[in-house]
């Protein structure tokens, strides 16, 4: 059963279908189901790793992967810690992420300011430079980049060989040079919706450039420095390629590098790299807790603003 209203004055009628009816449920509903179902076909994968990781690789060995465990244990999990030297990995994995965060974040910041809060002739054509890096794959970089990390000195007290080449400062450094690009972009965009009339009156006051870069604009850009130290994080911890190309000496490279010690020549037991998977993936999920409220909020910044 329907209803209809007329409006005073007006000769044609509005026709209101009854609560229930509507498809607006139907189609939240349909939504969700379909979210629910994306985020069972992401976990798949995590949760065979875990089930993978507490079965020893004589059950898996004689009954098969899809059988039911007769036993459950975390001896994998002691094992790979012990059997990769993941603590020396871990530690090489810190002197690499936490500087090449930073060093991007800074850097990027920098070049988002000059080219956001000023107008001058080139800064979009600044702006696309640092921005178009990101679209060379490192595959494309990696032979003249090694034939230039062979041919930079470094003193002794910061690298062995006495070059850039097999050195954590070279690793650190690409990664700055190759993240900066996404971050100048994503961090200009930002302080754009920042009012220019904030910087005008700090000028006002006397405050120099280097004042209002400091302590107007990059606090007011905290949500979009705590997404992008998030994601930057993630990248530069999971990354196997350039430490693989431009380091040497095992010892030196991240925990990345560390799972490939748990290959044998003639072996490999994948319950034991599925348990040494999880504990290397430990840190980026802290990372993300830790900084999910204001990674959020840097994700979804000027949505509502039309």
């Amino acid at each position: 059963m329907t209803t209809t209203m007329t409006r005073p004055g007006a000769g044609t009628t509005a026709r209101h279908e009854p609560p229930g009816t509507g498809k607006g449920p139907r189609r939240q509903t349909g939504r969700h189901v379909m979210l629910a179902g994306i985020a069972v076909l992401w976990l798949v994968p995590l949760l065979w790793a875990v089930y993978t990781s507490l079965r020893p690789y004589s059950d898996t060995a004689k009954h098969g992967y899809l059988s039911w465990p007769r036993s459950l244990s975390l001896g994998n999990f002691t094992d790979a810690w012990q059997q990769s030297g993941m603590p020396h990995f871990f530690w090489n994995s810190v002197l690499i992420t936490v500087p090449a965060v930073l060093g991007t974040l800074l850097f990027s910041a920098a070049v988002a300011f000059f080219v956001s809060r000023f107008d001058f002739r080139w800064n979009i054509v600044l702006l696309m430079l640092f921005t178009a890096g990101n679209l060379l794959p490192a595959q494309v970089l990696i032979t003249p980049l090694y034939r230039l990390y062979l041919l930079v000195p470094l003193p002794q007290w910061m690298s062995d060989s006495l070059l850039l080449y097999n050195s954590v400062w070279g690793i650190i450094a690409i990664h700055i040079a190759y993240q900066s690009g996404f971050c100048t972009f994503v961090l200009s965009n930002y302080m754009k919706t920042i009012p220019k009339e904030i910087s005008e009156a700090a000028l006002v006051d006397g405050a120099p450039v280097w004042r209002q870069f400091f302590q107007i604009v990059l606090p007011l850009c905290r949500p979009a420095f705590a997404a992008l130290a998030t994601l930057e994080s993630i990248w530069i911890y999971n990354d196997f390629f350039w430490p693989l190309a431009l380091i040497e000496t095992g010892d030196k490279r991240p925990v990345t590098s560390a799972l490939a010690n748990l290959q044998g020549q003639y072996f490999t037991n994948p319950n034991l790299i599925a348990a040494g998977a999880l504990m290397t993936a430990i840190p980026t999920l802290l990372v993300y807790f830790a900084l999910q409220r204001q990674f959020i909020s840097g994700l979804t910044i000027g949505s509502g603003k039309g």
